[in-house]
């Protein structure tokens, strides 16, 4: 049967997982389901963080933060991997645009399926290297697909936008984040982008509130502004662009990647160039 959002294919001794029972995933024939256990640490780099940008509604931007998080970690020398398990396929495509003397990131189309020559497993593979994954998730996700994702990653990125629609949307998932991935029982860092803000309106304020509400940090909000388009086009981040108008947003992103790393990145970057 096909898997709807298979995760995670781990380190082999050849580099890649070569098969399903290496990546962790059984099937339950008794109830005809696929469960998808923890991974195990026999199995995971501990050097490898996997961070999930997802939110159940669509046009939220998810594809917009997991594309540039994707390009910063690689600016930052870490050895990066994105993983697009949305249909339309918007991170493969943006990865397509990426000029080639640009860092590397190692792209998988986790959205397709895979032809009648190559595995599932072998599609999904990661080089044994990777340090971040980060993971453009599809919209819709709920149920046990949720918990599927939830039990996979370290930290989960949620993408709201500043209007009562996408608000209360908002509200509905992470009640479900709460009470059906039981979020906080798998010790995943939970924090929220507000995306396409504009500050000091009466939508943002309402937007604060309801994250002080729920006791979930809203480690940036994103302006909106027309950068990011012209970033998306290039294949490149907005922290990648050389407009100087730009640095306020390259100013944003370095606060998301303090609150990610705890302050290690900057710290790993320098104890890698020291000789």
């Amino acid at each position: 049967m096909a898997l709807p959002y298979p995760l995670f294919w781990l380190k082999s001794s050849t580099g890649y997982a070569a098969d399903a029972l290496v990546a962790g995933f059984v099937a339950d024939k008794s109830v005809d389901k696929w469960r998808f256990p923890l991974i195990s640490g026999e199995y995971c780099d501990s050097k490898m963080q996997k961070i999930i940008v997802l939110n159940s509604k669509g046009g939220c931007g998810k594809t917009t933060i997991a594309t540039n998080l994707a390009s910063l970690y690689a600016q930052q020398d870490f050895v990066t991997a994105l993983m697009d398990y949305d249909p339309q396929g918007s991170s493969m495509r943006w990865l397509s645009l990426r000029p080639q003397d640009d860092k590397k990131i190692f792209g998988v189309q986790a959205h397709r399926q895979p032809g009648s020559a190559q595995t599932r497993a072998f599609q999904l593979r990661l080089p044994h290297t990777t340090e971040r994954v980060v993971i453009d998730a599809p919209a819709g996700v709920s149920g046990q697909a949720l918990v599927d994702f939830i039990c996979q990653v370290n930290v989960l990125l949620i993408p709201v936008l500043p209007s009562p629609i996408d608000i209360h949307a908002a509200t509905t998932f992470i009640k479900e984040l709460l009470l059906v991935g039981k979020i906080r029982s798998h010790g995943v860092r939970v924090g929220v982008l507000a995306n396409r803000t504009r500050k000091n309106t009466r939508v943002y304020q309402s937007l604060e509130r309801f994250l002080t509400s729920l006791k979930l940090p809203l480690i940036a909000s994103l302006r909106d502004t027309q950068h990011y388009v012209h970033a998306a086009e290039r294949g490149i981040g907005v922290h990648e662009l050389w407009d100087k108008r730009a640095e306020q947003d390259r100013l944003q992103w370095q606060q998301i990647m303090t609150w990610l790393e705890d302050n290690r990145a900057m710290i790993a970057k320098h104890q890698r160039h020291v000789p």
